[in-house]
């Protein structure tokens, strides 16, 4: 059953449903509250009439009364500001933890009441109001106008597997620096700063995701760091995959300084990372010539923060490897694994930033199988460059004379139902 309760014009009203659940033993709760399988299935009223709400100093609190069969369980009162409907979500959930017989179900939704709107309210946002099972995703990368690299070969993948994405442009040029010019603009710390400001001022900075790329300065990187820290406090299960963009091949291409900015505070705060095998190195101060050597700095970064780490590509011996790592408890050895990886004659643009949206989007659906997020998007990488190799070759261009870009829209088939062709092979 739903019960809704109302309030005025501070907080628009909104529905609310929610189920007592836990076990029998232990519990307080009637034996009659319980189904056939022992749990129990029934719904808790709250009770918050408009008189409850109340002011003191400039704050507003909202009072709720749980109730059972007329008898009041529990009075909490919490206190409101600008909240969005997931954040007061948030707070309940945060007050029914000290209760363990109470919780929220799976299935809970919150949306804005038809009959309390005004004629001037703005319309809900439907990815907060009605949230997609996967997530709700804020990308912060480089954009192209043309061609598909940072934002452009992230975005639309994620998409495609049943994300709403939010992108913020960190660059803007007319193309990838690869060409013989470009020309665009750069986006700043206080710019950086004025979105997301607002964002928050309209309550619209709850995000399950934050997904970092290409990042060229320092005071950028440092923004990006009170980003994270104020999405976590909307939202402390928001899960960050930084992909450490820092250069390849033994070569950087962002200034030295962000390394140390990389390794001593943006890798703390990671759930997950993708770094090549230079940028893994950088991280780590660990040269990597080996498998073994590979599987230690998954470690070492494991030591330093992220549960996850994704080695994108490892070059050992004319072998071309990725090598994963999932710690799922601090105190236990991380799970690992490789996966061979095809070499193909030529270079592709957008690639690593592909790359990581895919291990965000699939290990999202797989949380405690990054073995088979690791394959399926390596599935859909390896189909979607020979779908470029062959089309380059098609119209008459040698493959190996310049820079590729991705057949990104041609190949959103494989991203959405890849064919898994590569394996995972676990290291014991």
């Amino acid at each position: 059953m739903v019960y809704s309760f109302v309030s005025d014009t501070i907080f628009p009203s909104l529905v609310i449903k929610l189920h007592m659940q836990g076990r029998r033993s232990g519990s307080r709760i009637p034996e009659a509250l319980y189904d056939q399988s022992g749990k129990q299935r029934q719904s808790l009223e709250i009770v918050s009439p408009r008189q409850k709400w109340h002011t003191h100093d400039s704050r507003h609190f909202l009072i709720f009364q749980f109730k059972y069969a007329r008898h009041t369980i529990l009075n909490a009162q919490v206190l409101v500001l600008r909240v969005s409907a997931p954040y007061m979500l948030l707070k309940l959930k945060s007050l029914l933890e000290g209760h363990p017989q109470f919780g929220i179900s799976r299935d809970t939704h919150i949306f804005r009441s038809r009959s309390s709107r005004s004629p001037e309210m703005a319309p809900p946002i439907l990815s907060l109001a009605l949230p997609s099972e996967t997530g709700r995703v804020l990308s912060i990368q480089s954009h192209t106008v043309q061609g598909y690299v940072g934002n452009k070969s992230a975005v639309f993948p994620l998409q495609l597997l049943g994300y709403d994405v939010d992108p913020i442009n960190s660059v803007q040029f007319s193309n990838h620096t690869g060409y013989p010019t470009f020309r665009g603009q750069v986006l700043n710390g206080q710019q950086l700063c004025d979105l997301i400001e607002g964002l928050e001022a309209n309550d619209l900075l709850y995000y399950t995701h934050l997904l970092t790329g290409y990042i060229g300065s320092v005071s950028f990187l440092n923004t990006v760091l009170e980003v994270v820290n104020k999405l976590r406090s909307i939202n402390p299960e928001l899960t960050y995959v930084c992909d450490p963009v820092m250069g390849d091949e033994g070569k950087l291409y962002v200034p030295l300084e962000l390394v140390s900015v990389y390794r001593e505070k943006v890798v703390p705060v990671a759930s997950m990372l993708t770094p090549n095998q230079f940028e893994a190195e950088q991280l780590t101060g660990f040269r990597i010539g080996s498998e073994r050597d590979g599987r230690e700095a998954c470690n070492i970064l494991h030591a330093a923060g992220p549960s996850k780490v994704v080695i994108t590509s490892i070059n050992i011996e004319g072998n071309l490897l990725l090598i994963g790592s999932h710690q799922k408890e601090k105190d236990q050895s991380p799970e690992q694994f490789k996966i061979i990886i095809p070499k193909i004659p030529a270079y592709f643009t957008g690639t690593g930033d592909l790359t990581t949206a895919l291990l965000l989007g699939w290990s999202n659906k797989y949380p405690d199988n990054l073995d088979k997020a690791a394959e399926l998007a390596v599935s859909s990488l390896q189909a979607l460059l020979q779908r470029t190799l062959n089309d380059y070759r098609s119209a008459g261009h040698s493959p190996q004379s310049s820079s590729l870009e991705i057949r990104l829209i041609q190949s959103q088939d494989d991203i959405r139902n890849p064919q898994v062709k590569f394996k995972s092979e676990k290291y014991k």
